[in-house]
């Protein structure tokens, strides 16, 4: 079984890029690009205690994603404790709303954003209460 262990989201500025994600989901940072030859920050998630898996923030090596255009690639979705709180941080550092914050009947909020370079992704906060 083919089990997804790492994610890299690719971004022309990884300083802006890294502070967006730290300071949204406070995801901590390690300098790999001496293994990767080139900019290349790994993405510590969580606690390893805790379902997850952990990624990288990389220099983009073509286009940014175009405006409306259809997802071609994959969306990550962060859980987070608190949906308008983290939606009010990603508002803030400059992301933007891609599909807005809708029930997930008896399960979750659910919904979609932009950061600022245009790559999307969800957030998800588990509530069985969620109509």
């Amino acid at each position: 079984m083919g089990r997804m262990v790492h994610f890299e989201i690719h971004v022309e500025d990884v300083e802006k890029g890294k502070e967006f994600y730290g300071e949204v989901f406070g995801w901590k940072f390690e300098d790999w690009s001496e293994y990767a030859g080139m900019p290349y920050f790994g993405a510590v998630t969580g606690d390893e205690s805790v379902p997850g898996i952990n990624g990288a923030i990389m220099k983009r090596q073509g286009p940014r994603p175009e405006a409306n255009q259809p997802l071609n690639g994959y969306s990550c979705t962060m859980g987070v404790e608190d949906y308008d709180a983290a939606e009010k941080k990603i508002l803030e550092l400059g992301g933007k709303v891609a599909l807005p914050k809708h029930a997930l009947p008896g399960m979750a909020w659910q919904g979609y954003y932009t950061d600022p370079e245009g790559n999307i992704f969800g957030v998800h906060q588990p509530d069985e209460n969620a109509k």
